[in-house]
């Protein structure tokens, strides 16, 4: 297992570099800030609350609390905007040529979601996309995961009007739950008029333009549907591949996530970490996870940096029976506990309201509003 290049005791001269402003990588950079020389280093200026981008797709205006600059919560540590583009033993190279030498790393990349780099840019995208929604009359959604779900509920309950259609290529909706939670889900959305066929995929690049100005899609099971519009919903791959060509490019798995140990180390490194969506950990890959990873892994750091025992590390424990709660709109939700499945007003208090974003803003040390 190798050291770090200067290995020895300190604290706050260490140099932490920490890789990927989401969930995981803004809570861990806001954690160590005051006890580290820090630096984050993301492709854009804010931190996204994921959760909350569909509410946002509908009301923009939504997206002025979930879109936050890293600069409101890092008070204490340097911030690069760019793309990484290589990793040695001791540096990390910018897309803009920055080398930045580290002491410590954690590589908090997620999943590959290419998103614009200001946060006024990504405001006036949600603006666009809810111009596009406001114009049609019928949209299809590709993908019945819980984004295509929550986006199509979203549409029904704020736009009832609009002729929704739901296409997913599994036997069943929310595949990664229960098959209750998938049943009640569907009942539910088909009692808001949207319209969803199952065992079907969608070529997107196949559709034709009709004279009303809709296009027409076509099913592989030969179904056609007509819509004005077009929403893609399915999964994203881990945000890796720039890894494969860099010095952790060993310990990478083959579904692109990073091996760690139970202390969230990179498997053979002590002083790199991975935390979130990109780390190989059996668990469902949640927001209240990420965020889980990005305390135990800081408090690793801190432990370290200040010339701790490795034996007093913290160890990561994923949940056995995680609660899930998928939103339906403003009001209802299907929540999947570890002893019963529920749908409606009650899972709905816990999350579709204000979907955490008060929470997680208050995690982060600014004020809920």
């Amino acid at each position: 297992m190798e050291n770090p290049p200067e290995w020895g005791d300190g604290g706050r001269g260490r140099r932490v570099v920490v890789i990927g402003g989401g969930v995981a990588g803004s809570l861990i950079a806001k954690s160590l800030q005051f006890d580290a020389d820090l630096t984050l280093i993301d492709p854009k200026d804010y931190f996204e609350i994921p959760w909350a981008s569909l509410r946002a797709t509908v009301e923009p205006s939504f997206a002025e609390r979930s879109l936050i600059h890293h600069k409101d919560y890092l008070a204490n540590g340097r911030l690069i905007v760019s793309e990484v583009t290589n990793i040695t033993n001791k540096e990390v190279l910018t897309a803009d040529g920055h080398q930045v030498t580290y002491d410590y790393l954690v590589v908090a990349t997620g999943h590959y979601d290419p998103l614009p780099v200001t946060r006024t840019d990504r405001l006036e995208e949600y603006q666009t996309e809810n111009e596009k929604i406001k114009a049609a009359d019928s949209i299809l959604i590709v993908g019945g995961g819980p984004t295509g779900v929550e986006l199509a509920a979203e549409i029904a309950v704020d736009f009832p009007q609009k002729k929704v259609t739901l296409v997913h290529d599994g036997s069943r909706l929310l595949e990664f739950i229960g098959p209750k939670a998938s049943d009640k889900t569907l009942e539910w959305l088909k009692s808001k008029n949207v319209e969803v066929k199952l065992m079907q995929s969608v070529d997107l690049s196949n559709n034709t333009n009709n004279s009303g100005g809709n296009r027409t899609y076509f099913t592989s099971s030969g179904e056609t549907i007509r819509a004005d519009c077009h929403f893609l919903c399915t999964g994203k791959p881990p945000g890796s591949e720039w890894l494969r060509e860099t010095y952790l490019k060993d310990q990478i798995d083959s579904f692109g996530r990073l091996k760690v140990d139970e202390n969230l180390r990179i498997k053979g490194h002590r002083n790199i970490f991975a935390v979130g969506d990109i780390t190989d950990i059996k668990e469902l890959k949640q927001g209240y996870s990420a965020q889980k990873h990005a305390l135990v892994a800081a408090k690793n750091l801190k432990l370290l940096m200040s010339g701790g025992k490795e034996s007093k590390l913290a160890i990561y424990e994923p949940r056995s029976s995680p609660k899930i709660i998928v939103s339906l709109g403003r009001q209802d939700a299907v929540a999947q506990f570890s002893f019963t499945t529920i749908i409606g007003l009650v899972p709905g208090m816990i999350k579709s309201k204000d979907l955490y974003v008060g929470k997680t803003r208050k995690k982060m040390g600014l004020q809920p509003k």
